[in-house]
């Protein structure tokens, strides 16, 4: 008998694993036993890293280590926004032994051999280009461009949570090229995010079309961080996918 999946959450820019809680919250209302491990990439919170040279491979290699120190061998891997630069080289990885399905929710996922910064579409390409332009270390967005990028049509109090727990990020890591060439073909999920203000629909379309082999598409009335404006559905959504 298959035993159940532990749902590895790795989250986006200028976040941390704390943004995944209320969403793992909402499952373990649903099932009590559910087993989650929600990552901090490098240089969030304890997890030790140097953000002016933040590479890919870092990311990937700090994710797996937290993956084997939770000893979790039947993977349902759960990524966010620029996670989608990080998933696949997990899964290349860890391979289809341990990870049983991908879930992709509003991710950011350059052609081949491309990066993220080459991707993204005004107004978001000027407040990311800007950033990095003169930084290694991009602060974190000012709570209006904060809002409005992450958090449209949320609850005042829920995008008061959301500015209060974002963190400085890595802006070179967005100006290194992607390379999907070994990973391996996983059931794989997207949940189109159709608020989106930070990645709009259209344009994860086309990062899902990068990605390819995928093999549903769920769209949800929501905002970028459905994480947090949508706990209980997302919560739903994940529990139904193994």
């Amino acid at each position: 008998m298959t035993s159940s999946p532990t749902f590895v959450f790795v989250h986006g820019g200028q976040h941390t694993a704390t943004c995944w809680q209320p969403t793992i919250d909402a499952m373990r209302r649903t099932d009590p036993d559910v087993a989650s491990l929600a990552v901090d990439l490098p240089g969030r919170r304890d997890e030790p890293g140097d953000l002016a040279a933040l590479t890919i491979d870092q990311c990937v290699s700090s994710t797996i280590r937290q993956i084997d120190e939770n000893g979790a061998d039947h993977i349902v891997l759960v990524g966010h926004s620029m996670a989608g630069i990080t998933l696949p080289g997990v899964a290349e990885v860890l391979g289809a032994d341990r990870v049983v399905h991908m879930v992709y929710i509003a991710c950011c996922v350059p052609p081949q051999g491309k990066t993220v910064m080459s991707t993204l579409k005004p107004p978001v390409s000027w407040i990311a280009g800007a950033m990095s332009r003169f930084v290694k270390v991009s602060k974190p967005l000012p709570g209006p461009a904060a809002k409005w990028m992450f958090a449209n049509g949320m609850t005042d109090e829920q995008k008061r949570q959301v500015v209060a727990e974002l963190v400085p990020e890595s802006a070179v890591i967005t100006k290194e090229m992607v390379d999907r060439s070994n990973m391996p073909d996983l059931p794989t999920t997207w949940i189109l995010t159709m608020q989106d203000n930070s990645l709009k629909p259209a344009l994860q379309r086309e990062f899902i079309a990068n990605l390819g082999n995928v093999d549903e598409v769920v769209e949800v009335d929501t905002c970028h961080n459905i994480m947090m404006s949508e706990p209980a559905h997302l919560a739903e959504l994940l529990l139904s996918r193994p």
